[in-house]
């Protein structure tokens, strides 16, 4: 079964060219947090997005080039083929929040090929803070979904665009239980940045325990690859 759940027709839109604006401070932006919950639900006021097991990120986008920022507001000084080539890609003033992740030749995330910087990386976003001068974080969330789709163009390489399904999140849940994947996360649909925003985790994931060893070890100092000590910049 394929990892894309298309949930309406494509927008034939594509990214606009506007006039291109000074970046702005970075501290200007925090990426909204994910509440956990134990068991998915189905609601005509929610939407359904899938998770990645990936490194949240807010990238924001300039005349100056591309900014991969952390949850904790750290410039990611790797990923450099991935900011070229976002910044070649979108001609606007943006923040897109999103998340960088390596997808296997099926469309799933690899998150040991993200951390040990082997697979080539994408960004998968799913919302947009800034556009066009305008902070959008208090717009509904469909309705930035639409800037974003306008955004991020069909065809691209580097970027990604976070589809979503409505109201039938226990099933959305299920598929993706049945693929392997991290989880889904729910999302009031016409709430503002940040408003509601729920994880709900895929508890036999495969990926975890494997995953979490490497990250405490990495942190201690111990992780090694053909017997050499290797160093990750940690989400």
């Amino acid at each position: 079964m394929s990892t894309n759940f298309n949930a309406f027709p494509e927008d034939n839109s594509t990214s606009r060219s506007v006039t291109l604006k000074p970046a702005l401070p970075l501290a200007h932006f925090t990426p909204a947090d994910l509440i956990r919950l134990r068991e998915p639900f189905d609601s005509e006021e929610y939407l359904f997005e899938l998770k990645m097991d990936a490194f949240r990120a807010l990238a924001h986008l300039s005349g100056d080039g591309t900014r991969l920022v952390s949850r904790r507001g750290n410039v990611y000084k790797s990923f450099p083929r991935l900011r070229s080539a976002i910044h070649s890609t979108i001609a606007c003033d943006a923040v897109l929040d999103g998340e960088i992740v390596c997808l296997d030749a099926h469309g799933r995330p690899q998150f040991y090929e993200l951390l040990r910087r082997r697979g080539e990386p994408v960004f998968y976003a799913f919302d947009v803070l800034w556009w066009d001068g305008e902070d959008l974080r208090g717009w509904p969330l469909a309705e930035r979904k639409r800037v974003l789709r306008s955004i991020v163009p069909k065809q691209s390489h580097c970027l990604l665009y976070a589809d979503h399904i409505e109201r039938t999140g226990v099933e959305f849940f299920r598929r993706v239980c049945e693929q392997d994947l991290e989880g889904v996360v729910a999302k009031l649909k016409h709430g503002v940045y940040g408003e509601r925003w729920y994880k709900i985790r895929n508890p036999a994931y495969t990926q975890y325990e494997g995953s979490s060893r490497l990250i405490r070890a990495t942190i201690h100092g111990r992780s090694w690859h053909k017997n050499k000590k290797v160093s990750h910049h940690l989400r």
